[in-house]
């Protein structure tokens, strides 16, 4: 059982609200629905204005470490590029260049660049989510992510968030994770 949420934010099931999420997030909760426990991912309408997490976490009352970021990699390996999602909390930044590059066999990694990542994933930018992703594309989730007993990410539009257990990202296709993905700044 999840404890209590701490949010102004009206919550809804998501499955039951494909208007509050992006195209590729409404399908992949569908046909991920045998796998996915959907009566705990939640959506929530928030102003797209303040979508970016910083803003969202002080205008709607969640704190930094129970927000997760969707880091959305170009890994480059002789002429290939794979795309993938780091999963880490807002109050950590994913550890691309090491332990990220290293899982995925890279000899170069960067950020993919914001036209790319919208282009591919149908989602838009300051909402991407790990929940539709192109199902080949590895979801790299830090431990931290997965143990909270609920996170706050992306819909895949500005104007809402999810809330799901951070354990149901494990359960997404390609998803691994990843223990000391996410680093605290110093």
């Amino acid at each position: 059982m999840l404890g209590p949420v701490t949010t102004n934010v009206v919550l809804e099931p998501a499955a039951g609200r494909p208007e509050l999420l992006a195209v590729p997030t409404a399908k992949a909760l569908a046909e991920h629905a045998a796998v996915l426990p959907l009566d705990l991912i939640q959506v929530g309408a928030i102003d797209p204005d303040l979508a970016d997490t910083a803003a969202f976490c002080a205008e709607y009352g969640v704190g930094l470490d129970e927000s997760a970021n969707c880091v959305i990699v170009a890994a480059k390996r002789a002429g290939e590029v794979t795309y993938a999602a780091c999963m880490v909390l807002a109050t950590t930044r994913a550890d691309v260049n090491g332990l990220a590059r290293r899982h995925l066999g890279a000899r170069k990694i960067s950020f993919a660049p914001m036209d790319e990542a919208v282009t591919l994933t149908g989602m838009e930018y300051g909402g991407i989510t790990p929940v539709g992703l192109p199902a080949d594309w590895p979801i790299l989730i830090d431990e931290a992510v997965a143990a909270a007993p609920r996170v706050v990410v992306g819909s895949g539009i500005r104007g809402s968030k999810l809330w799901l257990p951070g354990s149901a990202l494990t359960l997404l296709p390609n998803a691994v994770v990843l223990p000391g993905l996410g680093n605290v700044p110093g």
